[in-house]
C-alpha cells in the first residue's frame, strides 16, 4: 500500500463520522489527484481528501455520507442522479469567453490522415473515459443515431459490443476488461482514473499524438495552441476544419463539469463557501503533479459558478443531452406500453378528464394514453424531461420555457373548422383587457386597479400585458403598478394571490391561488369570473372568453352575464365593444402546443392522430370528446380546440412561437423574477439549446 494510500484511508476513517458541514471531504481517485487534494487541505483546512477508486465508487462515497463532493463530467452526473445515489449539481466549471458553462465536443484526428466522419468504421479510436460525455456518449451516441454504428439496443447485444464491432481497436478508460478490443489500445490498466495515461482528455488526446489511436473524441480547448496546426477536427458533414472552428465543427455542444454533492442546502452552501474561502492555491491548474491533467477541476476552467437551487442532474444536463443518454441506453419507457404515450395533467380536474381518457383510448387490452398528474405546470415539464411522462398541452409562454428545457412543440391546436383538413397556417388568438362597460378604466388609468390574470408566465393573462407595463414603467416590481388581484401561481404572500378566490372552501383552502383548476380564478375564464365577481378592474384574457362565457353561454357563474356590459381596452385609444378585438388587442399570440422530448415526437404526434380521429370533433354524443370540459373549463386542451395539426419537423420553440412573441418574452425577462424556477434551471447555461 502506497504511504499516500495509507494516509487517505486514515483520513477516511477520520472522517466516517459525523462531521460539522463547515468541512468539506473531497472525493479523488488517484494518487495524484491526492496529492493536489492534500496540498489543498494544508494550504485551507476546511478541507480533507477520501481516496477512492473510480468516480462512481466516490458517487457511492458521498451518498453513504463518507465524502461531500466530486466534480464530474455529464455523463456521471448522470449517473449521480439517479434514484439510488440522488446527488445533484450545485456548481459549475465556467470556461470563460470560449464557451462560459458550457463546453463543445469534438473529433480531433492528425491533418495528414485523409478519412471523414462518415469513415470512422475500422479506425483505431481514443476516448477520455466509458460513459463519459466529450470521449464516449456524445461520440458514440451521434454514430448511433447516424446509424453509422447498426445497434438495435440492450436486447439485441450490450452498446460495448457495437463499438468493438465498429473500431479497429480503442482506448475507453473505465470499459469492462472482457471488451478487450476497447482496452486494446490502453497504456496502462484501462482504469477510469490518472492511473491511465490516456484517460480523460490530456490523455485521450496523447493516445492520438503518440499514434495508438487515429481519432481522439475531446473538449474543444484539449489540443495546445502550439500543436494546432498539425490537427484538425472531423465534422458531421464530412468536411473538415481547423481546431479553432469547433463553433461550426462539433459533435454537440455540452454542459460543463459541475461539483455534486446530496441533496442538502446546508451542505451545498458550505461547499461554496468553502470553495470561495480559497486563497493562495490555484483549485484550476494540475502543475507540479508529474504531469497530470484536470486534477479536482479541469484545467480550463476560469471561475465557478453557483448553480440554482433546486436544480437536479436532469435539469442541469437538458433534455437534448438527456436524449443523447437514451439513445445510447435504449431506455424502455418506464410502465408504459408499447405504442402508449403519457399524457401529463395539472391538478384534480385535470386529471379526472385523463383518467376518463385513458379507458377509452384502449387499443385491444393496451391503454394508448397513460395519466401522469402534478401540481403545476412546470411539474408536468419536469417529468416530462425526466421521461416520467411524455407530453401535454401547454400555453405560449409554457411553450417558451419548454423550449428553454429543450422540449419541442409537435401538434399545435387549430380553433377554425375550415382549416383542420389542411396544413393552413396555424392557429393564433388576441391577448385582450376587458374591463366593465362605463367603469371608467382605461389603459392610461390602470396605475393602481386590480388586475385579474390568467395565471404567471402564461401568455394572454400575464407576458403580454405584464410586458406592456414594462416597456410603460421599466419597473419589474408589478405590484407598484396593480394594487391587487388574482395572479394564479404567484407567491402566497403577493398582492396578486390577495384577491383569488380558491376552490370555495372558507377554511384550510390550499388551492388558493395555485395555477390549477381548483383556483376558480385560474385560466382564461377564471381570470374574467374574477372580473365579473368584483375581484378585478381589468382581466387579461384571450378575445373569445367574455362570448364563451355570457349571453346563455358557460357554466353556472355566467348565467347571468351579458357580453354587452363588458369592453376592451389598449394602449393608446378609449374603450371599445368586445367585438373589436383586432382593432384594439396587446398583441396577436400562437395557440396552445403541445410539447414533448425531441426522440419522443413521432410517438406522441401518431398517439394524438389517432385519438382525435375517434375523440374529436366527430365523436358522437354519448363518447369521450378530447375537446370538451365538463367539471372545468379548457381541462388538457383548449374547449375551443376544433383539432390538433402536426407542428413541421425541425421547428423549433421560437420559430413556433414567431419574432414579435419572442421579442416580448425576451423583454419581460429582462426581468429575472419573471423566469419561473424551472425556466433559471435551464437557462443557467445554453447547452440544450440547439445552435
Amino acid at each position: 500500500m502506497t504511504p499516500l494510500l495509507l494516509v487517505a484511508l486514515l483520513g477516511c476513517l477520520a472522517t466516517a463520522l459525523a462531521v460539522p458541514v463547515s468541512h468539506v471531504r473531497w472525493c479523488v481517485t488517484s494518487d495524484k489527484e491526492l496529492q493536489k487534494c492534500m496540498a489543498l487541505a494544508a494550504s485551507n483546512p476546511t478541507f480533507s481528501c477520501v481516496l477512492r477508486e473510480s468516480t462512481l465508487t466516490c458517487i457511492t462515497a458521498i451518498k453513504a455520507g463518507e465524502a461531500d463532493a466530486i466534480t464530474l463530467d455529464g455523463g456521471d452526473i448522470y449517473t449521480a442522479g439517479l434514484n439510488n445515489y440522488n446527488l445533484q449539481p450545485i456548481i459549475a466549471e465556467d470556461y470563460g469567453t470560449t464557451s462560459e458553462t458550457c463546453y463543445y465536443a469534438v473529433a480531433v484526428v492528425k491533418k495528414t490522415s485523409t478519412f471523414k466522419f462518415s469513415q470512422l468504421q475500422g479506425r483505431k479510436s481514443c476516448h477520455t473515459g466509458f460513459g463519459k460525455s466529450a470521449g464516449w456518449n456524445i461520440p458514440i451516441g451521434t454514430l448511433v443515431s447516424s446509424g453509422l454504428i447498426q445497434w438495435e439496443g440492450v436486447e439485441d447485444k450490450p452498446v460495448e459490443e457495437a463499438v468493438s464491432n465498429f473500431f479497429s481497436a480503442s482506448c475507453a478508460p473505465g470499459a469492462e476488461k472482457k471488451w478487450t478490443k476497447l482496452c486494446e489500445l490502453c497504456k496502462g490498466d484501462c482504469s477510469k482514473t490518472h492511473n491511465e495515461p490516456y484517460y480523460d482528455y490530456a490523455g485521450a488526446f496523447q493516445c492520438l499524438v503518440e499514434d495508438a489511436g487515429e481519432v481522439a473524441f475531446v473538449k474543444h480547448l484539449t489540443v495546445p495552441d502550439s500543436e494546432k496546426s498539425k490537427y484538425e477536427l472531423l465534422c458531421k458533414d464530412d468536411s473538415r476544419a481547423p481546431i479553432d472552428d469547433y463553433q461550426r465543427c462539433h459533435l454537440a455542444k455540452v454542459p460543463a463539469h459541475a461539483v455534486v454533492t446530496r441533496k442538502d442546502p446546508e451542505l451545498a452552501n458550505s461547499i461554496w463557501q468553502a470553495l470561495e474561502s480559497v486563497q493562495g492555491f490555484n483549485l484550476f491548474s494540475s502543475e507540479g503533479y508529474s504531469g497530470s491533467k484536470n486534477l479536482m477541476f479541469k484545467d480550463s476552467t476560469k471561475s465557478l459558478v453557483r448553480v440554482p437551487d433546486n436544480t437536479d442532474s436532469f435539469l442541469y444536463l437538458g433534455a437534448e443531452y438527456m436524449s443523447i443518454i437514451r439513445s445510447l441506453k435504449k431506455e424502455p419507457t418506464q410502465s408504459t406500453s408499447a405504442g402508449a404515450i403519457r399524457w401529463c395533467a395539472v391538478g384534480h380536474a385535470e386529471t379526472a378528464k385523463c383518467d376518463a381518457w385513458s379507458p377509452n383510448s384502449l387499443v385491444g387490452d393496451t391503454a394508448t394514453v397513460e395519466c401522469r398528474n402534478a401540481l403545476t405546470v412546470e411539474d408536468c415539464l419536469s417529468k416530462i424531461m425526466r421521461n416520467e411522462a411524455d407530453a401535454m398541452a401547454v400555453d405560449g409562454g409554457q411553450v417558451y420555457t419548454a423550449g428553454k428545457c429543450g422540449l419541442v412543440p409537435v401538434m399545435v391546436e387549430q380553433y377554425d373548422q375550415e382549416l383542420c383538413g389542411s396544413a393552413g397556417a396555424a392557429s393564433s388568438y388576441y391577448a385582450v383587457a376587458v374591463v366593465k362597460k362605463n367603469s371608467g378604466v382605461t389603459w392610461d388609468t390602470l396605475n393602481g386597479k386590480r388586475s385579474c390574470h390568467t395565471g404567471v408566465g402564461r401568455t394572454a393573462g400575464w407576458n403580454i400585458p405584464m410586458g406592456h407595463v414594462y416597456k410603460q414603467t421599466q419597473n419589474c416590481d408589478f405590484s407598484t403598478f396593480f394594487s391587487s388581484g388574482c395572479a394564479p401561481g404567484s407567491d402566497p404572500t403577493s398582492p396578486f394571490c390577495r384577491n383569488c378566490a380558491g376552490s370555495g372552501k372558507s377554511v384550510g383552502d390550499e388551492a388558493k391561488c395555485k395555477a390549477s383548476a381548483e383556483e376558480k380564478y385560474y385560466g382564461y375564464a377564471g381570470a374574467f369570473r374574477c372580473l365579473v365577481e368584483g375581484a378585478g378592474d381589468v382581466a387579461f384574457i384571450k378575445h373569445t372568453i367574455v362570448s364563451e362565457n355570457s349571453d346563455g353561454n358557460g357554466p353556472d357563474w355566467a348565467s347571468g352575464v351579458s357580453s354587452g356590459e363588458y369592453e376592451l381596452i389598449c394602449p393608446g385609444r378609449g374603450p371599445v365593444p368586445i367585438s373589436e378585438y383586432q382593432q384594439c388587442n396587446l398583441a396577436k399570440v400562437p395557440a396552445h402546443a403541445v410539447v414533448t422530448r425531441p426522440e419522443s415526437r413521432s410517438d406522441v404526434i401518431q398517439v394524438l392522430q389517432n385519438q382525435q380521429a375517434q375523440f374529436g370533433m366527430s365523436a358522437d354524443e354519448f363518447s369521450f370528446k378530447m375537446f370538451n370540459s365538463n367539471n372545468g373549463k379548457n381541462l388538457l386542451f383548449k374547449d375551443s380546440t376544433k383539432c390538433l395539426q402536426e407542428v413541421q419537423a425541425g421547428t423549433t420553440y421560437d420559430q413556433f412561437l414567431g419574432s414579435e412573441y419572442m421579442d416580448a418574452m425576451n423583454s419581460l425577462r429582462s426581468c429575472g423574477t419573471t423566469a419561473p424556477d424551472l425556466e433559471k434551471s435551464c437557462t443557467f447555461h445554453s447547452c440544450q439549446q440547439k445552435i
